[in-house]
């Protein structure tokens, strides 16, 4: 151990980290103020959101008096507003779903003639076989009809004939 003491490995050693933390602090001093665009920034818009600050409170301050002057109207006369308001809402919505729809219709009316425009050679063959299916089911309901009607007639005919026995 006496050998250690004797090389000097136990020294003190002084490190540079002391002068770059002093540094630094002498340097935080002239960046610890404002700079120019901070300070012009903030004068332009402390007035600014001064004004829009006391708006908002006038605008408070009267949809308050605006209120406590219209609630006794609201009450007096809600017999009234109600049912008028729920037909000017239902009338409102009546025409926005008669645009929409009717706007739907016109739209689909321009695509089907955009389409056939187009030409037939681009209809695909399972609209074709679809028209055919169509076809064939209203041949058979109209079958089906006329069974079901000449039914009626006959069991009309017995009744008559029955009635007339009896």
């Amino acid at each position: 151990m006496g050998d250690r003491h004797a090389h000097g490995q136990h020294q003190l050693h002084v490190q540079p980290h002391q002068q770059r933390l002093h540094h630094d602090i002498g340097g935080m001093k002239s960046q610890k103020g404002p700079s120019a665009s901070q300070i012009l920034a903030i004068v332009t818009l402390l007035p600014v959101g001064g004004t829009l600050l006391c708006l908002a409170g006038i605008t408070l301050v009267g949809t308050l008096i605006g209120l406590a002057v219209a609630t006794p109207v609201f009450l007096l006369f809600s017999p009234v507003l109600v049912p008028a308001t729920l037909t000017l809402g239902l009338a409102v919505a009546a025409f926005l779903t008669s645009g929409a729809f009717g706007i739907t219709g016109l739209s689909s009316f321009s695509w089907i003639l955009n389409y056939f425009r187009q030409g037939k050679s681009m209809v695909p063959e399972s609209m074709e076989a679809a028209k055919r299916r169509v076809a064939d089911a209203a041949a058979h309901l109209g079958q089906k009809t006329k069974d079901a009607g000449q039914t009626i007639q006959s069991k009309a005919q017995e009744g008559k004939e029955g009635t007339k026995t009896s």
